[in-house]
């Protein structure tokens, strides 16, 4: 163990004067993209906006992942799509998206999953859908409720109308 020690610390000794401070700052990004690869992966990011995840159990390769998916959700609110998070994001600072990610989003979009965490969460999807790179095409865009829609979509029936009330007529 004392030689572990000697070894560390000669290594830190050795290290030219500002070179450990870009280590560990690389260090740090590096866990901040691998936090973020683990939150889109729990988070179910995937599961809307990378084709094919939820068919193949998450058999997708990450080069695939986050670009977006032409299947539109409607329903009451019109038809909105899973945005491709590599081009939407790639343009957007680390302050805008945080920014963003807090602000309501139509259905199917849980929204205030990503209003709930934390900013060092945020700040790790950020990073890590960066480092993916930019990929694929923009998703369509939104298209108002009872709008002409070419791509296949998926239908959430409106909310059942409220039950008759159980009180007696007077």
């Amino acid at each position: 163990m004392r030689s572990l020690v000697c070894t560390v610390a000669f290594a830190l000794a050795v290290v030219p004067a500002g070179a450990a401070s870009a280590q560990t700052a690389g260090r740090k990004g590096d866990s901040d993209v691998a936090r973020g690869r683990y939150l889109v992966k729990i988070g179910g990011c995937n599961d809307c906006h990378t084709p094919g995840y939820p068919e193949s159990a998450g058999g997708v390769p990450e080069a695939e992942w986050l670009t977006g998916v032409p299947v539109g959700w409607q329903g009451p609110w019109g038809t909105t799509y899973a945005a491709n998070l590599r081009i939407a994001m790639g343009s957007m600072t680390e302050a805008q998206w945080m920014a963003s990610a807090r602000k309501p989003l139509k259905p199917p979009m849980p929204w205030f999953a990503l209003r709930d965490m934390t900013d060092a969460d945020l700040r790790a999807i950020h990073r890590f859908v960066k480092s993916l790179g930019p990929a694929g095409k923009p998703a369509p865009p939104y298209v108002p409720p009872g709008g002409s829609v070419s791509t296949p979509v998926i239908v959430f029936p409106s909310p059942p109308p409220a039950p008759p009330s159980s009180q007696p007529k007077r």
